[in-house]
């Protein structure tokens, strides 16, 4: 007769050796850019960032805008409210920074049920360059932010992302969110990329214009509730590939409460749980309680625990490393951070299977996929 905790440890013993693994493949593919870019050098570029309310960085998050080191892009500021109080502060930076071709474009046009696909859509009609990116307002750009996405373009591109890194967390759930953002998260996509499965982030998207505009423009990413979702099954239908920059670009957190987080973790597991069903379901495992639970049950005593306490140390502290490696944010709570997230982790695992609805900036949405009939809808009639 088998014992039952053998099948537990041998489990439990699987999904640690997965964990260690995707950290070693994450934190050599980090900080590399794998073959030859294909961007044309020096072409001209359109930054499209849309924009809503005031955040705890905003005005930091728009000056790096005009200071890019980049000899010819243009910045196209969307804000879908004319009376949202980021207007004045962008008015103002752009008046001050004359040398940088910059609008601001107020209004939005309905397309989908994402917000922020809708506030795009008349900066990306606006866009004077065949190059795009389109990057969230609190992405903090690096003065080389151009030059790092467009290293990262191949022969085989059809889009080039970066996941966010979590930075300068301002309370103890925002440490949790960088826990969730850096060495889960980014570590997991880094690892995937690293099979031939990358995936797009809405977080900094540059697109090729003439690629996307020939298979429906951005009015194609409302095939999804999610563009970044809609956008890796778009590049992957044409026979391209989603490619990510060598190392991430910030994030700046500032104080983040537990409601905060634990509605955006749950937002985003829903609507990777409805878009990549088949990937979201061994989220489960993706940290380290669960191969923890079943190491200490092979033993179901101390040495069961004392086991279950060594293998969390090995992953958290393989975890540590890489956020060294990749000069991620690290701090004496980090430990804490770890243990919290990983607690957290069942939980909006279960509840993304529960329901399909989401609130986003106050806007109530679906999540379940669209057919492509229904996306089409949303065009605006001539």
């Amino acid at each position: 007769m088998i014992d039952a905790s053998v099948p537990a440890l041998s489990f439990g013993a699987l999904l640690a050796l997965v964990q260690i693994g995707s950290i070693a493949i994450a934190g050599r593919r980090l900080g590399q850019v794998h073959g030859p870019s294909r961007f044309p050098a020096g072409a001209p570029v359109s930054v499209i960032r849309p924009l809503h309310g005031i955040e705890a960085y905003s005005e930091e998050m728009l000056i790096r805008s005009f200071r890019l080191d980049y000899p010819a892009y243009e910045l196209i500021f969307c804000v879908a409210d004319p009376g949202d109080p980021i207007v004045p502060m962008v008015e103002r930076l752009i008046a001050a920074h004359p040398q940088v071709p910059a609008h601001l474009i107020l209004g939005d046009e309905r397309i989908s049920d994402n917000p922020k696909l809708n506030n795009c859509l008349r900066g990306w009609r606006a866009a004077a360059h065949d190059w795009v990116v389109l990057a969230d307002s609190n992405v903090a750009m690096p003065p080389d932010y151009l030059q790092r996405l467009q290293a990262a373009w191949r022969a085989d591109t059809g889009l080039v992302c970066s996941t966010p890194a979590g930075a300068r967390p301002g309370s103890f759930m925002a440490e949790v969110e960088c826990a969730f953002l850096n060495t889960l998260q980014a570590r997991w996509q880094y690892a995937a990329e690293a099979f031939g499965l990358g995936f797009a982030q809405g977080k900094s998207m540059l697109w090729h214009k003439p690629f996307l505009d020939q298979r429906g423009g951005l009015q194609a990413l409302a095939a999804e509730i999610a563009e970044d979702a809609a956008a890796t099954k778009l590049v992957r239908a044409a026979g391209k590939r989603v490619h990510l920059v060598a190392s991430p670009f910030e994030q700046p957190l500032g104080p983040r409460g537990f409601r905060e987080v634990w509605s955006r973790q749950l937002r985003w597991a829903r609507l990777r749980r409805v878009t990549f069903p088949l990937f979201f379901a061994p989220e489960i495992g993706s940290g380290v309680l669960l191969p923890a639970l079943l190491v200490a049950l092979w033993a179901g005593s101390l040495a069961g625990l004392a086991g279950a306490a060594g293998l969390a140390a090995l992953c958290y502290g393989a975890e540590h490393r890489l956020a060294l490696r990749a000069g991620w944010h690290r701090s004496p709570r980090m430990l804490a951070a770890f243990l919290v997230r990983d607690a957290l982790i069942p939980a909006i695992w279960l509840g993304a299977w529960v329901q399909s609805a989401i609130v986003w900036r106050g806007n109530a949405m679906d999540v379940r996929p669209r057919r492509a009939a229904e996306a089409r809808s949303y065009a605006p009639t001539a």
